[in-house]
């Protein structure tokens, strides 16, 4: 099947589910605008220099549609002042019947590659998320497409509602979260040329936002590393493997 029918008819299964839960309600629209000093996906250096990340979504009552993309700022890889990648998603998530603090989300990723001689492919996900210490949640992405491999991400969260305040009125809170990814053979042999199953990459992060003028204005702090030996010894995202790097965001919802 093409994955253009896929992404069709997977979308329209989403719609189906949905529907029987829509009521009146509004739509929320999410706009963000990051900016970070290198792009690390899932432990690949995609940028090892300075990117521009924007994100636009529109949301009602548990379903999503979203766009994302990523522009080179440098001439690092050879594509200053261009989008190298826009990620289309749908989402649609809620409470899982009967199983109380316990959340679901299924959807999909279509990943687009322009300026770049990289294939687009298609990701299928469904997650769960549990109303426990530190929030932990499990998310299986499985690629449909190029790789027809899955990914699987572990992660925790804590939030600190205010740490110190900038001025008399301007709270700063804290969030921190760790993630723990691991691949298949196939997903692995795809993105690292190596087809052996393997915990990939570990994230921290730390994050600390703040709201101006109806804004919400993110700093953060991000460490990334690869967890298998087999994986860091194929040098497909070069030769480090370790990345320490910060950011900074505005995000709006209106």
């Amino acid at each position: 099947m093409k994955k253009g029918k896929l992404l069709m008819a997977v979308m329209l299964m989403m719609m189906l589910v949905a529907e029987s839960s829509f009521a009146e309600g509004e739509v929320v629209f999410d706009f963000s605008a990051d900016h970070y000093g290198k792009y690390i996906w899932r432990g690949q250096n995609l940028n090892d220099d300075i990117v521009f990340q924007p994100g636009l979504s529109a949301s009602y009552n548990g379903l999503t549609v979203g766009i994302w993309g990523n522009m080179e700022l440098t001439k690092i890889n050879d594509c200053r002042n261009e989008v190298t990648e826009y990620d289309y998603s749908l989402d649609y998530s809620g409470d899982v019947p009967g199983m109380e603090g316990v959340g679901y989300s299924v959807g999909v990723i279509y990943y687009n590659f322009p300026n770049t001689n990289v294939q687009d492919t298609l990701e299928a996900y469904c997650g769960f998320g549990f109303d426990l210490p530190l929030s932990p949640s499990v998310t299986w992405y499985l690629d449909l497409d190029e790789a027809e491999g899955s990914y699987v991400s572990l992660g925790i969260e804590h939030s600190i509602e205010e740490i110190f305040r900038i001025g008399p009125d301007v709270p700063v809170a804290m969030e921190t979260g760790a993630s723990l990814g691991w691949g298949s053979g196939s997903y692995n042999k795809y993105y690292w040329g190596t087809d052996q199953t393997k915990l990939n990459d570990l994230v921290l992060s730390a994050s600390f936002p703040f709201e101006v003028a109806g804004w919400t204005v993110t700093p953060s702090v991000n460490y990334i590393t690869l967890v298998s030996d087999d994986i860091r010894d194929t040098d497909a995202y070069g030769t480090s493997s370790d990345y320490f790097f910060g950011g900074i965001g505005a995000s709006k919802s209106f």
